[in-house]
């Protein structure tokens, strides 16, 4: 029996989750899928797993940065580097986590605000004020998702989310399962595609 979903893990501070979601939506729309959103913490998953973010190893961070520039041009869409980075993306995954759970039908206009002020027309989103006035600018009320995101059932469930998600094997961001298997990058799109249509 064909799976016809596909879960997404990821983080707005992850410019590959961000890729990833530029792709993801019509890869699953051509082939019938379903694709789950499943925002997590990375930095929990990193501090479970004993994982850091390539940026943070000197070798490997310029590297990875070209690299993922070059899937940007292949995909032809923007992405700049943040002048910020590493940003605290808690708030930020809390806001997701409660727009999916409270107010679903703006989920993916939270995200697309996220991610573009994270990567597009980069913005330092560790300065609550600015992350006030992306929110703004998006339509959402600024109080309202600071409340949104500091109620207690929302830190529970990206908690428990975050929890699941290293259970389940991921150690990085973005991570997407088909069925039970799991596809770690960006850059695995294909092989997505591949498990989809099997």
């Amino acid at each position: 029996m064909t799976t016809r979903s596909v879960d997404f893990y990821f983080d707005f501070g992850s410019p590959a989750s961000y890729l990833a979601a530029t792709q993801l939506p019509h890869l699953c729309a051509d082939v019938g899928a379903e694709l789950v959103w499943k925002p997590m913490l990375l930095g929990g998953v990193f501090q479970a797993t004993g994982n850091h973010s390539p940026a943070t190893i000197p070798a490997k961070g310029p590297y990875v940065f070209a690299d993922l520039a070059r899937f940007a041009r292949r995909y032809g869409v923007p992405l700049r580097h943040n002048p910020d980075f590493p940003i605290n993306t808690l708030l930020l995954m809390r806001g997701a986590t409660g727009m999916q759970m409270h107010e679903p039908e703006r989920f993916r206009a939270y995200v697309d605000a996220m991610f573009h002020a994270m990567w597009i027309e980069p913005r330092n989103l560790n300065d609550p004020a600015t992350v006030g006035a992306v929110l703004q600018e998006a339509g959402f009320d600024p109080a309202k998702m600071l409340a949104l995101a500091n109620a207690q059932d929302v830190k529970d469930q990206l908690k428990a989310a975050t929890q699941d998600a290293v259970r389940r094997g991921v150690f990085g961001a973005p991570t997407m399962f088909v069925g039970d298997q799991m596809f770690w990058g960006q850059d695995r799109l294909d092989f997505v595609r591949e498990a989809l249509g099997a």
